[in-house]
């Protein structure tokens, strides 16, 4: 089936005096869309991915699904391509306009949410915060009207390939070897799992990588404490001050060099970014530039909002929930949280036998996937 893809932007005004992306006009934000659809006939629903960095207009499930003859949208919230002051409460709004214009421009009745990878955690903060909203301010305590912003819930939630949070994800990654962030090259010997003369080798005790998980949250909880330190000191000169930092050793996680660790059908001793050892201090490791706010609401364990488990329990909204088994970023645990976790109760959970996070690897195995996802929305007359 031929396809069109249409790019096309909207506006919308936003009052803020702190600014956490690069030009544009003071006071409105802009948010680039992609929409793909079958070249003839019209529709009544689409399905709509976002990601709090977006860049996935091109993904191959995203361009099959309109092969098979739905309409999909893929929204890029403000933030494309750069996380570094991602506020997760301003992806929400961004995504709340995109269903409204969706509705408004294209006549779109139904609206399903595509929570691709890290887009899966926003789509249930977004479906949660509409069904129920309750946010008035950031982590950080700046002004973000969820409640007032008359969020318009989606029909439906599709998790594909989703891990529970980039906060969780965060912490499962994090290197728990550094214990001074002033110092993050000089690391504890009895947690640097990529060192060579690391006593704990694989296959790792029960032991010790109960110690290494504790050590992972004991170090996202030193960040967070030192950045509302930091915070608190610049708001008593002035409440917008905010200050960018690094975070070193964030693409350490013993999945990766353990495969009897949620055991799955990846390939151990890699990740989605190549070595986990040179990614881990690499310019492209998860979270590595950050600032106060962005943190908070990001990245902290304990006060970033968006977090899959604790929102899907707040959603009602019919779900479908995929798991690639080969995925070296959202390891099966991941989906199945999720789906343990929806408060659905119209839910089903699938399996995609060997397929990688994208389907590069397994290009065979897409025409599955789409199949899995088309069945779903038609049986829910989508």
């Amino acid at each position: 089936m031929r396809i069109v893809r249409e790019p096309y932007g909207y506006a919308y005004a936003e009052i803020s005096r702190l600014k956490e992306t690069y030009g544009g006009p003071d006071g409105q934000v802009f948010v680039e869309c992609m929409r793909i659809r079958p070249e003839t006939g019209e529709s009544r629903s689409v399905v709509l991915f976002s990601h709090p960095i977006g860049g996935g207009s091109f993904l191959p499930l995203v361009t099959a699904l309109a092969r098979a003859g739905r309409h999909v949208v893929y929204c890029n919230t403000r933030y494309r391509g750069n996380d570094t002051a991602l506020i997760l409460e301003k992806c929400v709004l961004d995504l709340g306009a995109c269903v409204a214009d969706l509705k408004a421009r294209f006549g779109y009745d139904k609206v399903i949410l595509g929570g691709w990878s890290g887009g899966g955690s926003l789509s249930l903060f977004y479906q949660e915060q509409a069904e129920r909203p309750t946010l008035t301010h950031t982590p950080a305590g700046d002004p973000v009207d969820l409640v007032g912003a008359n969020l318009q819930p989606a029909d439906g939630v599709l998790l594909l390939a989703a891990h529970v949070s980039r906060s969780v994800t965060m912490t499962e990654w994090i290197d728990p070897s550094i214990l001074d962030e002033d110092q993050p090259f000089v690391r504890d010997p009895e947690l640097n799992i990529y060192a060579a003369d690391c006593p704990h080798q694989p296959p790792y005790s029960d032991a010790f990588v109960a110690r290494f998980r504790d050590a992972q949250v004991a170090r996202n909880r030193r960040i967070t404490a030192r950045v509302r330190e930091t915070l608190d000191a610049l708001k008593a000169t002035d409440p917008d001050l905010e200050r960018p930092f690094v975070v070193y050793g964030t693409m350490c996680d013993v999945r990766w060099t353990d495969p009897a660790q949620d055991p799955s059908d990846r390939r151990p001793h890699t990740c989605y970014l190549g070595d986990p050892r040179i990614a881990n201090d690499g310019p492209v490791g998860l979270g590595r530039f950050t600032t106060l706010r962005s943190w908070l609401s990001q990245w902290s364990y304990d006060d970033s909002r968006a977090n899959g488990v604790r929102n899907g329990a707040n959603v009602s909204c019919p779900a479908l929930v995929v798991s690639n088994t080969a995925d070296l970023a959202c390891t099966p645990s991941h989906a199945r949280r999720l789906f343990e976790a929806l408060g659905s109760a119209d839910k089903r959970y699938a399996e995609i036998q060997g397929a990688d996070h994208y389907y590069i690897e397994r290009p065979d195995l897409l025409p599955q996937a789409t199949a899995t996802v088309v069945d779903w929305l038609e049986a829910r007359g989508f």
